[in-house]
C-alpha cells in the first residue's frame, strides 16, 4: 500500500523549519557584518533628530553612543563624565533568517530579487527596535531624571511602550508579514487553498 503523498502545506512547514535552523546558524556567524546597515541607519537618525546624542561610533557588533548629558562618577570626588551607552545591532536583526527561510521554503520564482527587497524593507523595523533600546539605556543611565532629559512624563512612557513593541513584537512579526506580502501568490494558491480543502474534508 502506497503512503499518502505529503501535502504542500506539510512540505512547506518542514522545509521552513529546517531552513530556519540552518540559516539562523549561518546568520549568527556573520550577524556582526549583516547588521551594520542597521547601526549606520540608527546612528544617522540619532545624530540628526535627537537632542540627547552628541556623537556615535559604529563598529562590527556594536553601536556606541555618547550623550549630551554628564553624570557623577561614583567615588571620583564629584567629577562628572559624559553618559556613554551602547547596543548590539544584531540583537533585533534576527528577522532576516526568518524571512529568508519562509521565502526559500515557498520555492517561488525570482527569489533572489525578493530576498534583497525583503532585507532592505526589514531595516526600518530593525532600526526602530535598536533606536528605542538605546533610548531606554539612556533613560536608565540618567536615572529617569526629567531635569536631565528635559522631556515630559508622557514622552518617557512613549519610549517605554515603543521599546516593548520593538523588542517583543517587531523582530518576529515584521519578517512574517513582509513574506506574506511578497509571496502572496504562494500564500493564496497553496496555503489558503490547501487549508480550505483540508477543512472541507474534515467537515
Amino acid at each position: 500500500m502506497r503512503r499518502p503523498k505529503p501535502s504542500p502545506i506539510a512540505i512547506f512547514a518542514i522545509s521552513a523549519i529546517v531552513l530556519l535552523l540552518v540559516l539562523t546558524l549561518a546568520w549568527s556567524t556573520v550577524s556582526k557584518w549583516t547588521s551594520r546597515p542597521v547601526a549606520v541607519l540608527v546612528a544617522l537618525v540619532l545624530e540628526n533628530t535627537s537632542g540627547w546624542v552628541h556623537s556615535t561610533r559604529e563598529a562590527p557588533g556594536v553601536l556606541e553612543v555618547e550623550s549630551e548629558f554628564e553624570v557623577l562618577i561614583p567615588g571620583a570626588g564629584g567629577h562628572r563624565a559624559a553618559l556613554v551607552f551602547e547596543g548590539n545591532p544584531a540583537r533585533y536583526a534576527y528577522g532576516l533568517p526568518i524571512f529568508l527561510a519562509l521565502l526559500l521554503a515557498a520555492r517561488g520564482p525570482r527569489r533572489l530579487p525578493r530576498a534583497v527587497i525583503g532585507a532592505v524593507l526589514l531595516l526600518p523595523a530593525q532600526a526602530f527596535s535598536l533606536c528605542l533600546s538605546l533610548l531606554v539605556e539612556l533613560m536608565s543611565g540618567a536615572q529617569g531624571s526629567l531635569a536631565i532629559l528635559k522631556v515630559a512624563p508622557w514622552q518617557l512612557e512613549l519610549v517605554a511602550y515603543g521599546y516593548q513593541l520593538g523588542s517583543l513584537v517587531l523582530p518576529t512579526l515584521t519578517p512574517v508579514v513582509l513574506w506574506l506580502w511578497l509571496d502572496r501568490q504562494f500564500v493564496a494558491e497553496v496555503l489558503v487553498k490547501g487549508w480550505t480543502k483540508r477543512q472541507a474534508v474534515v467537515a
